[in-house]
């Protein structure tokens, strides 16, 4: 049980912070569709690739004091970072996690922002069709995003660069 726990903080440990729940979201799926080890179970929801579990092991890892929410006031909405608290480190110190090349793919996605990551995390969702009905998909399911084709073109861009840098593919 605490092993998908150490893992999520191991991610947001190499991320430094992440702002937003959104974003954290994307991240973890995206990470898991390059093979890294989460075990969480996504399914496609209003933002693109969303899971419960990770809702919910969030907020206990919050609630067992491992990680740091702050909940702060953006343009209309709130936002919520985290990071790892002194006791998280503690924690994951006595759960060692192997994910090699994690760090690096982590802080480039942590430089996105969660608009983009939602199409990259959308694109890796319907991977399995081919790019028209990708593109086809996102214009119909995301059509309130307004993405463009050269946005869909810098997704399946960025998901090799990603690809290249996790070299687990």
């Amino acid at each position: 049980m605490f092993k998908e726990h150490a893992r999520i903080m191991n991610a947001i440990a190499a991320a430094g912070e992440i702002a937003g729940r959104k974003k954290l979201q994307k991240i973890i799926y995206i990470a898991k569709k390059l093979s890294f080890p989460f075990q969480e179970k996504f399914e496609f929801h209003f933002y693109g690739p969303y899971s419960e579990e990770l809702t919910l092991r969030i907020e206990e890892l919050c609630n067992m004091g491992y990680l740091h929410e702050v909940k702060e006031k953006k343009a209309g909405y709130y936002q919520y970072c985290y990071s790892i608290t002194e006791t998280g480190k503690g924690f994951m110190n006595m759960h060692e996690i192997d994910m090699p090349k994690l760090d690096d793919c982590l802080l480039d996605m942590n430089e996105k922002n969660a608009r983009f990551l939602e199409l990259v995390s959308t694109v890796l969702y319907f991977e399995t069709l081919a790019k028209e009905e990708v593109a086809e998909k996102i214009f119909t399911l995301k059509s309130k995003q307004r993405y463009s084709i050269e946005e869909i073109d810098e997704a399946y861009q960025y998901i090799d660069s990603l690809k290249g840098k996790a070299k687990l593919l």
